[in-house]
């Protein structure tokens, strides 16, 4: 049959404007990048003025921007990720909530690392002011161009971990070996091994205990009006604790016994707030778990603003600590951690991380939300919870940890808890009494029979081994790589600038 000529006309305009189209969403998230970057030089020229080192501290600004962009693309997702995986909320009001908390957190309680990143790692950095630019410049773009990597593999890394790795990789290049704090390095590798564990048992624990007291029993309405607002006392208790020990560093340094205090009326505000708000809500719900896991919906989503707050004030230092540094090393003041850091440095920080955020960050919370383990209300709030726990915990032990590997250690932990029981459960109720007693391999007496167990089997894997791989392989050369790619980048700096 011959097709009209008119026809075919139409169905190829039709084609290169899908095209079009096409080439313009992927042109777009670049382009607004590249602007912000453009606008983020320009707010620097003007804040710092005409001196002859300016245009050091441009370029500073616009490896700051790039590297906050990153962050905003890759670390944000695991404080959203778990709520968008429950359908909790869409991916739109997800990144919107991430980018204003995200920026509130950054501008309001903004603390840089100065102190951190220039005394604590490099205590042997006796170099001149402009090695300790260039370290600092190399560091930064190495940092950055690694978590690009990252998030264009798919793969939610430590941003934290890469600006050290940076930083210390620079460090050696510029003064060599002894120019690293290695007892600090060695005590952020420990945190970064046992900050997942921890992050995926409390999790795990936290299921089981939703389990326990609401989800298993009969009447799940009732048990629900008098565990919800436990749960969401603790959580209200644990994140108000959170941002004001980590969050409000800049405007705020209260004592222990008044963080703890705080906490404890934050504690019993939430648990007022959630009994009613409970007693009233399940009037409306079946006896259902489907329908009392909605319950935890508000908490979960409190949760992961509360996490966004706190990730804004803390994280944002990735970004601007080194940027600091060297506006402190060209101006030959030194700049005091939280204290005189000028507001155009925060302010490249925050909008970076919101502008990262919404150009790049969906990719990797639906990873973070959907590609590891399927999530609910429950699961999700017991993931949001367990990664303010431990963070509270290590921070009032002293122990440096990354909230990206603990928030995906919970992941990974409830994830494992599920398909533990699921296999249980499955050995309980499909291999006989007398089998338990017969070789296993008796049990495949035909290949139909082998080829449906092997399929049960993979069923039950609740948990994507792939996701996890390529996870934990990213965790572990997050380091090497950030710092040889630094050291790299600066003996190349260093040999232009001669």
């Amino acid at each position: 049959m011959n097709r009209n000529p008119l026809d075919k006309e139409l169905q190829h305009i039709s084609g290169m404007t899908t095209a079009s189209q096409a080439l313009v969403r992927g042109l777009a998230p670049p382009s607004l990048a590249i602007l912000f970057l453009a606008l983020a030089a320009m707010w620097t020229s003007v804040s710092v003025g005409q001196t002859p080192t300016s245009i050091i501290v441009v370029i500073g600004s616009i490896v700051a921007g790039y590297m906050a962009l990153n962050i905003g693309a890759n670390d944000v997702a695991n404080n959203m990720g778990p709520t968008v995986g429950a359908r909790a909320l869409t991916m739109p009001a997800a990144l919107v909530i991430a980018a204003i908390f995200e920026a509130a957190g950054a501008l309001l309680a903004g603390s840089d690392v100065v102190e951190t990143v220039a005394s604590d790692l490099l205590v042997g950095l006796d170099i001149a002011p402009t090695g300790i630019v260039l370290v600092m410049i190399s560091a930064l773009l190495a940092a950055a161009m690694w978590v690009h990597l990252s998030t264009f593999i798919g793969a939610p890394v430590s941003t934290t971990h890469s600006i050290v790795g940076a930083v210390t990789g620079a460090g050696i290049a510029a003064a060599g070996l002894s120019a690293v704090s290695w007892p600090d390095i060695f005590i952020i590798a420990f945190g970064w091994v046992i900050s997942p564990i921890a992050g995926g048992a409390i999790a795990a624990l936290l299921l089981v205990l939703t389990q326990v007291t609401i989800t298993t029993p009969m009447d799940k309405l009732r048990a629900a009006r008098t565990w919800v607002p436990v749960f969401v006392a603790v959580m209200a208790g644990t994140f108000t604790m959170y941002v004001t020990d980590k969050g409000l560093q800049r405007v705020w340094d209260p004592g222990a016994i008044t963080i703890v205090s705080i906490g404890l009326l934050a504690a019993a505000m939430g648990w007022t707030i959630a009994y009613w708000g409970v007693r009233r809500r399940s009037l409306e719900l079946e006896n259902r778990k489907k329908h009392v896991a909605t319950l935890f919906r508000l908490p979960l989503i409190l949760s992961a603003a509360l996490l966004s707050f706190s990730h804004g004030a803390n994280d944002v230092s990735n970004a601007i600590g080194p940027l600091a540094a060297i506006v402190s090393t060209i101006s030959a003041r030194p700049t005091q951690v939280g204290t005189n850091l000028p507001f155009w440095v925060l302010s490249i920080g925050a909008f970076g991380i919101s502008a990262g955020l919404a150009l790049y960050g969906p990719r990797l919370i639906r990873t973070v939300g959907e590609q590891i383990t399927k999530l609910n209300e429950i699961r999700a709030f017991c993931a949001a919870l367990s990664t303010g726990l431990t963070v509270l915990v290590a921070s009032a032990l002293g122990m440096p940890v990354s909230t990206t590997h603990i928030a995906i250690g919970a992941v990974f932990g409830i994830g494992f808890l599920r398909e533990y029981r699921s296999r249980r459960e499955m050995a309980r109720k499909s291999v006989p009494t007398y089998a338990r007693y017969v070789d296993p391999r008796a049990l495949n007496a035909t290949p139909e029979m082998a080829f449906s167990n092997a399929r049960e089997a993979d069923h039950r894997r609740l948990i994507r081994r792939k996701s996890v791989y390529g996870i934990l392989g990213a965790w572990i050369v997050t380091l090497p790589c950030s710092a040889l790619l630094a050291a790299l980048i600066f003996f190349v700096v260093s040999h232009f600038s001669l």
